[in-house]
């Protein structure tokens, strides 16, 4: 891997780290930072590696941690995006996922697309994300459970087109990362994923853009310019 991926990699990495911290404490959930990994105390409990050479200290308490709450019935999720754990022995296994970078550059018009900027707006949104995703630990839906309305003030920014589909960004790190690019089954083959990219794209023209892609949604980041910097372990 080049010097300039194994940046962006980096920068992916602490930007998901800053979003769920982010997220988790306007939530009201604990977040706690170790000196190699990030501990976010949700619904689910999720450890984040935050480094590629975490040495063995830090590894020993990571895996002690994610032992004892298993231990304890958690459910527990450990983002290695740098693919330097082996959790098998805690009986855990790793699915992996792309993480994937584009450079700054110009994008299409996005119609229909608009920027959140109401508390009512991200009610919707959320919405279209619970169910489009679908984040199914949030059903039924209560508005502002997974996305409170005090994120309007903070770095993140959400995207929406129409009642289907909508997306999370969070610009942190030199990088934007995006979030939960979500279409309604009933809405999908349409276009609207690559509307909302397009308007991710056009709004931060100056910025690199990160996301951790699913096995579906890589074909249209490849077709958007979008370069894959390595598979992540998703330990469960």
């Amino acid at each position: 891997m080049t010097g300039l991926l194994t940046e962006r990699l980096r920068q992916a990495s602490d930007n998901a780290v800053a979003m769920w911290s982010t997220l988790a404490r306007a939530r009201g959930d604990h977040v706690e930072d170790h000196p190699a990994f990030t501990v976010i105390d949700g619904r689910r409990f999720r450890i984040m590696l935050r480094t590629a050479a975490p040495g063995a200290a830090a590894v020993e308490a990571l895996t002690e941690l994610a032992g004892k709450r298993r231990a304890d019935g958690r459910t527990v999720v450990v983002e290695d995006p740098f693919r330097v754990l082996d959790l098998t022995g805690l009986g855990m296994s790793a699915g992996q996922l792309p993480v994937m970078a584009r450079e700054p550059g110009s994008a299409p018009e996005a119609d229909g697309v608009e920027r959140i900027g109401t508390a009512a707006g991200l009610a919707e949104a959320e919405d279209l994300i619970v169910r489009g995703f679908p984040l199914e630990e949030y059903q039924p839906h209560r508005p502002g459970s997974v996305f409170p309305a005090g994120l309007l003030d903070q770095a993140t920014a959400f995207f929406r087109k129409g009642a289907q589909g909508a997306c999370l960004t969070m610009a942190h790190g030199g990088v934007v990362g995006v979030y939960w690019v979500t279409t309604l089954p009933e809405h999908r083959s349409k276009g609207v994923g690559r509307a909302l990219m397009h308007a991710v794209l056009r709004h931060f023209d100056d910025l690199p853009v990160t996301l951790t892609a699913s096995k579906l949604g890589r074909p249209l980041y490849e077709k958007l310019g979008f370069a894959t910097l390595g598979d992540a372990d998703w330990w469960r």
